[in-house]
């Protein structure tokens, strides 16, 4: 029971530094309001504009606008890494990426596990998590397979949805990190093209190459069940 408290008094003292933060150090709030407000406009062009406006610290910037977004559901992903591809190279922007989406799924899922159920309710919402937890139980891999190559999306509430389970870190890491490669890599190839109609053919393209890696993903799955039920 000690240790019980201990723990929970813990949680809340990182919860309150957290808000204490954000509430008392205007240039932390203003910059973290500044591009929540962007990424809601789920516009390319002003992602590039506003990652570039940070100069040599373009690739940082970009890198904690990921973990951002992946701390609050459902920020879009999509064009940062559209955005990446544009301003660094689709190769660099790939790499830059995949890796910043990766640091902020394992943030999420050790968050959710330190700080319980109810912290994960507040920051997506309680009948997302339920819907998801059965699902999740049975098919843990196949779902963050297939959330993250959706790309309108959020993956995030499956990230936190996982810290809850009794998954481990890194078969959890490892579904993430092979899950989100190859969108990653065809994202990042053609972000660079997304202007006017372009832009509009090429979103219709990812949802076809979404969809299509639906079906392909839920029809594994009913195979996969049906081979249980005939073995039991």
């Amino acid at each position: 029971m000690k240790s019980l408290s201990k723990g929970y008094i813990g949680k809340v003292a990182l919860l309150l530094l957290a808000v204490a933060v954000y509430l008392f150090i205007p240039f932390v709030r203003n910059n973290i309001n500044s591009a929540v407000s962007m990424l809601k406009t789920v516009d390319v062009e002003s992602a590039r504009e506003y990652i570039l406006s940070f100069g040599v610290l373009a690739p940082a910037v970009s890198f904690m606008l990921m973990v951002l977004q992946s701390l609050i559901a459902p920020l879009p992903a999509f064009i940062l890494t559209f955005a990446n591809a544009g301003l660094f190279g689709w190769v660099n922007g790939a790499i830059l990426s995949w890796s910043s989406a990766m640091a902020g799924a394992a943030l999420c899922f050790f968050l959710a596990r330190f700080l319980g159920r109810d912290f994960v309710e507040k920051l997506t919402t309680k009948s997302a998590i339920e819907k998801i937890d059965e699902f999740f139980k049975e098919y843990g891999k196949y779902t963050i397979l297939i959330c993250r190559l959706l790309p309108f999306i959020s993956f995030d509430i499956v990230s936190y949805a996982a810290g809850l389970t009794s998954m481990g870190f890194w078969p959890f890491f490892a579904a993430t990190g092979v899950g989100q490669l190859p969108a990653t890599i065809v994202y990042s190839y053609i972000g660079g093209m997304l202007t006017g109609s372009v832009r509009t053919f090429v979103i219709g393209l990812l949802m076809l190459f979404a969809v299509t890696t639906l079906a392909f993903m839920l029809k594994k799955i009913w195979k996969d069940k049906k081979r249980s039920a005939e073995a039991e």
